[in-house]
């Protein structure tokens, strides 16, 4: 079982400033006002079809951005949550000595610890202020973050952030929702044109993907057939992946 790591690698932390503060606990408590945590169960058939139909889609990006193997990869993710994706990046052959996450959240972190692969370093941080050195990570992974943090500034600096612990030549990979969520006012999408605004100067390789989860929810149960018809059609896919890379 790992226990987290408060500062892994070579510490740069510092106290957070008084707006970033603010929004790390306004996206603590709505993490902790959230409701229907059954939806993200693996018995679930939409979730199921959810994960699996991203785990596809990520491997094509690394594919499609020349990634053969993980194995020699120093990988980051941002928003870790209960480490999901660090569970992954593992299984498709990354080092778990060689993989780091963090999440704002403590309660999160505890919980990606104790289901983490032994040797993957874990801490309590923000984002805007990762406690890592320049120039680190060849693969820094963030996954549905971007549309939790609704200060646009914070936004900014927790990309300039990412693109610091990036190292030559290293890519971002990303995975977030590209509309707004009408029934959840603690989100906003992150479009396209604004993930550009983000990473100025970067090449920038994203496709839509992911079925409008209220109507995978709907039909995923009775006709999973029809999930995947309609998974095909761009208006019905609500999110954006792909990979990021600094010219």
């Amino acid at each position: 079982m790992n226990a987290p790591v408060a500062q892994p690698l070579d510490a740069r932390s510092r106290p957070s400033p008084p707006a970033e503060a603010d929004e790390a606990e306004r996206i603590r408590s709505a993490y902790a006002r959230r409701r229907g945590e059954e939806r993200y169960s693996w018995f679930e058939p939409a979730y199921l079809f959810h994960m699996q139909e991203c785990e596809r889609a990520m491997l094509d990006a690394l594919r499609g951005a020349g990634v053969r193997s993980l194995a020699p990869a120093r990988i980051l993710e941002v928003g870790c949550g209960r480490g999901f994706w660090l569970r992954q990046l593992v299984q498709w052959g990354a080092a778990p000595e060689r993989i780091v996450g963090i999440d704002v959240i403590p309660e999160r972190v505890h919980e990606a610890a104790w289901r983490s692969a032994r040797g993957v370093s874990l801490a309590v941080g923000s984002g805007a202020s990762l406690p890592l050195p320049d120039a680190a990570f060849d693969v820094v992974l963030q996954s549905t973050v971007f549309t939790s943090i609704l200060d646009p500034t914070l936004r900014a600096r927790v990309a300039a952030e990412m693109r610091r612990v990036l190292r030559p030549g290293g890519l971002i990979l990303w995975y977030d929702f590209a509309v707004d969520n009408p029934r959840n006012p603690d989100v906003r999408g992150v479009g396209r044109g604004e993930v550009h605004r983000l990473f100025p100067g970067c090449r920038v390789a994203l496709r839509r993907v992911t079925l409008a989860p209220p109507l995978a929810r709907r039909l995923a149960p009775r006709a999973l057939w029809l999930c995947r018809l309609l998974t095909v059609l761009p208006p019905l896919r609500t999110h954006l992946l792909g990979t990021i890379r600094p010219q």
